[in-house]
């Protein structure tokens, strides 16, 4: 809504999310654009596929790949004369996946070979036939075609050495999954052990990052991550710059939070629960007194 606004001006606009669906879908015919969810459109197949559009535009279209899905039928019975797909989700897992876009883009060109491909990985051969039929379909920038474009960037990677308490915890731990994990390998088998290995790396992860996030006893501890977080922080915001934290753990970003409000430096915040997310991210645009914005990493996108 806020780049249609921006770079749109004179088409209308209609959100059709929320409790209000009922009215919006009256309004639909008055719109040049509606915007909607892949939920909602699960919940209002029936009577969105009723309606003819102009164009059908998919954003984030990988999610869809699934030919079992909801959210692909519901893609694929809606009527429209012009269909896109956008994605820059690489097709990693198998070329099914691909031709389940394509069932939704162009209806059965593929006939029912989206539906034979599976799982099953193609030879370099058939690749090459799937490749020419789909290409003339396909507009594509790769990342060293857009790489050119972009500033050079700077990484710079820093080390923590965890405290004594701390190294103490991570030892523990180890020693306890090491010894666990030994026993239950040599019962059950690498494979059927996999679970409770990635359970333990989890674990092990966790205590590096800080110990409040293994034992929700001991959040108001220091840790040498946090620790180096905020004496960064302190020089982007001494530099007047601004600074996206992410992290894959919402306790961890608990713990920040009530650090960055201790130290009194202003912050915005997104997880997976934030309903309003237009909010957070005008502000930490718009507001100089705002520099630090925290973000789970999966809600980020």
């Amino acid at each position: 809504k806020d780049e249609a606004t921006r770079f749109a001006p004179d088409l209308t606009i209609l959100d059709h999310t929320g409790n209000q669906r009922e009215a919006t879908a009256r309004a639909m015919a008055g719109h040049d654009i509606v915007l909607t969810t892949y939920g909602t459109l699960r919940r209002d197949a029936l009577e969105l596929s009723e309606i003819d559009f102009d164009y059908v535009i998919l954003d984030e279209a990988q999610t869809i790949k699934n030919a079992d899905s909801a959210a692909f039928k519901s893609a694929r019975a809606l009527k429209a004369r012009h269909r896109l797909a956008l994605t820059g989700t690489p097709l990693e897992n198998h070329v099914g996946e691909l031709f389940t876009l394509f069932e939704f883009l162009n209806p059965s060109m593929l006939g029912r070979a989206h539906k034979k491909a599976g799982k099953r990985q193609l030879d370099a051969s058939s690749l090459a036939v799937v490749g020419r039929a789909l290409r003339p379909f396909l507009l594509r920038r790769t990342k060293q075609e857009v790489i050119k474009e972009l500033p050079a960037k700077t990484e710079k990677t820093l080390y923590c050495e965890l405290a004594t308490d701390e190294r103490r915890l991570y030892d523990e731990l180890a020693k306890h999954y090491r010894a666990s994990l030994l026993g239950r390998i040599a019962q059950t088998g690498m494979k059927r052990a996999a679970f409770h290995v990635l359970e333990a790396l989890l674990r092990l992860r966790q205590a590096a990052c800080h110990p409040g996030l293994v034992d929700k006893m001991r959040t108001s501890e220091s840790s040498a991550k946090i620790d180096t977080l905020l004496a960064e922080l302190g020089s982007v915001v001494a530099e007047g710059h601004k600074a996206l934290v992410f992290s894959q753990f919402t306790s961890l970003l608990a713990i920040v939070r009530e650090r960055l409000t201790e130290e009194g430096i202003a912050f915005e915040y997104l997880d997976g629960q934030t309903r309003d997310r237009a909010g957070p991210v005008s502000r930490f645009q718009t507001d100089p007194t705002c520099p630090v914005f925290l973000i789970r990493l999966k809600a980020g996108g």
